[in-house]
């Protein structure tokens, strides 16, 4: 209980008397007040905070294969083999590794960094986001082009830690065995060999500082970003056990490709080995070398050891990705007419003329999306206040139509 004023009477703690304080709780022998009791309460949190859910609830005869893995991804991203099983190998080690601390042997596994390459649209982020639904360890997807030096403006490298920090719900042991997606990583490349009178601190600096991250050090991690409350308690996180995967675009690193392909093709053979080569992707032979190249240093390229591309995105591709994944375009607009009361139906032909549309304008996956929208924005308008309206059939004379009545239609592609 409280108890009244009383000039004789201190917190047993800190020291302060009755007057000093807003509360002074009594005990058998001594007081605390309430500061000292908020401080306490914080402390045992952090003492015991996680002790359940930290533990991972999973043995090695119940983690999930690479197949399984696999066969997860396929049902939400079409293609890219090449791409899913080098993710589930690594997925599925970075399990393994984690569960190794349960036994005893000498040798240590090191983390399956991995680095994704592709074009816009290609999947990259959506794989990414899709693996994180099977997961059982916290995952967070950063975007590396806000990244810069601690002291510059943008954010310090350690807010991708915080941000894992926060998808943990502050649990450092669980956020120790998570996974990072940085997306966009090609942006942080070196902007040139040639020095230059103000430094690179988007760039090179950028890349300098994320070695400790990905080869594992301890860091430590301001909870709340650290230039907004510089005055808050550092959290100690070990990235040992954190797997990071990376992914970007590298747009123009085809030339790259092409002019180390070209220097292997010189002399008698130069004809024969020279038609091996499928220039309409040229992403499937990249190589570090070919990163380097592009503005990667060699520190980063040897902490991230595996490297994977993704396929452009053929007809097929694009057709398949419009209707089959249990999430696709067609399937989510299907169910915002249905909540309406309204049954959506395609021709087989509109859907080859978004996918048409979507090659012309080279948007990739995503230009999918932007078309559909374009093409069903009046009905979404006007469809829900008729009250006696329930079918809606879309036929490649209407989905022409309504293009060109949208900005798509002012389009003109060279």
């Amino acid at each position: 209980m409280a108890k009244k004023a009383n000039s004789s009477n201190h917190c047993s703690f800190c020291g302060r008397s009755e007057n000093e304080v807003t509360l002074l709780i009594s005990g058998v022998s001594g007081f605390i007040c309430d500061m000292c009791a908020e401080q306490a309460h914080e402390i045992v949190n952090e003492t015991f905070k996680g002790s359940e859910k930290s533990r991972l609830d999973i043995s090695l005869s119940t983690l999930p294969k690479p197949k399984q893995i696999k066969d997860f991804l396929d049902q939400y991203v079409i293609g890219q083999d090449a791409a899913k099983r080098f993710l589930s190998v690594s997925v599925y080690n970075h399990y393994k590794r984690i569960l190794q601390k349960n036994m005893k042997d000498d040798v240590e596994i090191e983390k399956s960094n991995i680095i994704m390459v592709g074009a816009t649209g290609t999947g990259k982020t959506l794989l990414a986001r899709t693996i994180a639904k099977m997961l059982q360890v916290p995952f967070t997807i950063v975007d590396a082009t806000v990244l810069t030096e601690a002291g510059y403006v943008g954010e310090d490298i350690e807010s991708i830690l915080t941000r894992l920090l926060q998808v943990a719900d502050y649990d450092v042991a669980a956020a120790e065995r998570g996974i990072v997606f940085i997306d966009e990583i090609d942006k942080i490349a070196r902007k040139g060999d040639n020095p230059s009178i103000t430094r690179d601190v988007s760039g090179e600096g950028v890349q300098q500082g994320l070695l400790k991250l990905l080869e594992g050090s301890v860091v430590n991690v301001p909870p709340q970003g650290g230039r907004k409350h510089p005055e808050q308690r550092m959290i100690s996180v070990n990235t040992k056990n954190i797997l990071f995967i990376c992914g970007g675009a590298f747009d123009g690193i085809e030339r790259k490709i092409a002019q180390r392909l070209n220097t292997h093709v010189v002399g008698y053979s130069s004809s024969k080995e020279t038609a091996r080569i499928d220039r309409e992707n040229l992403m499937q032979y990249i190589t570090p070398m070919d990163l380097k190249a592009f503005g990667l240093i060699p520190e980063i390229i040897g902490r991230l050891p595996i490297l994977t591309y993704l396929e452009p995105l053929d007809r097929d591709a694009l057709m398949r990705i419009l209707v089959e994944p249990r999430n696709s375009i067609i399937k989510q607009y299907e169910k915002l007419f249905e909540m309406d009361g309204i049954a959506l139906t395609f021709d087989k032909s509109a859907f080859e003329f978004i996918v048409d549309k979507a090659i012309e304008f080279k948007l990739g996956a995503r230009g999918l999306r932007s078309i559909v929208e374009a093409i069903m924005i009046d009905a979404m308008f006007a469809l829900p206040s008729e009250t006696n309206r329930k079918k809606l059939h879309i036929t490649r004379e209407y989905a022409e139509e309504h293009l060109e009545k949208s900005d798509f239609g002012r389009l003109k592609v060279a």
